[in-house]
């Protein structure tokens, strides 16, 4: 068999494994086994959240039940590297953004990298002030705004907690090592 084929074989075996999982996971989600779907579903349990039962609300995904932003609104991220960007909507913001990401990154280029489903740092942002500060630079909204590293390393709640707005748990902490990377 040819070097290509034999490649092509082995993805679709690889493919037919993950859409089983991503079966499994659709299952107890009750969504899509997308990374943003899957990150609502785990904010949702660990940081007690209740999300929208529709999930196209524009620029909320639910509220805070619990705590000291109980009733205060959130969108959540998860990306797969904290690049320093983050989707936003121009004119409708969150009182929160909760993002999830994996590691840093560090490549400009993707090639040879791999995108996790994994969470290494969580970050809480008030959602009127990094509009706000994005506004005031002339950064333009959508799905890579970018924003500055000051602002992510004040923002992290986890695993170091610089932002003091939400305070985690030693539960909430156990809960989100079994995300990290391997």
């Amino acid at each position: 068999m040819e070097p290509s084929k034999d490649l092509t074989i082995h993805i679709a075996q690889l493919l037919r494994e993950r859409n089983n999982i991503d079966r499994q996971i659709s299952k107890v989600i009750g969504r899509p086994a997308t990374q943003g779907h899957i990150g609502e579903f785990i904010a949702s349990r660990i940081f007690d959240i209740e999300l929208m039962s529709r999930a196209n609300n524009r620029a909320i995904d639910g509220f805070f039940r619990s705590g000291a932003i109980a009733g205060k609104s959130v969108d959540v991220k998860m990306y797969g590297k904290q690049e320093g960007i983050l989707a936003l909507n121009e004119g409708v913001q969150p009182d929160y953004f909760l993002v999830m990401t994996g590691p840093k990154a560090v490549a400009m280029s993707s090639k040879g990298t791999v995108r996790l489903c994994v969470i290494e740092h969580v970050y809480l942002f008030d959602g009127k002030a990094i509009a706000a500060d994005l506004g005031s630079r002339g950064v333009r909204f959508g799905v890579a705004a970018s924003v500055k590293g000051a602002l992510w390393e004040a923002a992290e709640i986890y695993p170091s907690p610089r932002n003091a707005t939400l305070v985690l748990s030693q539960e909430q902490h156990s809960l989100l090592q079994l995300f990290c990377g391997e």
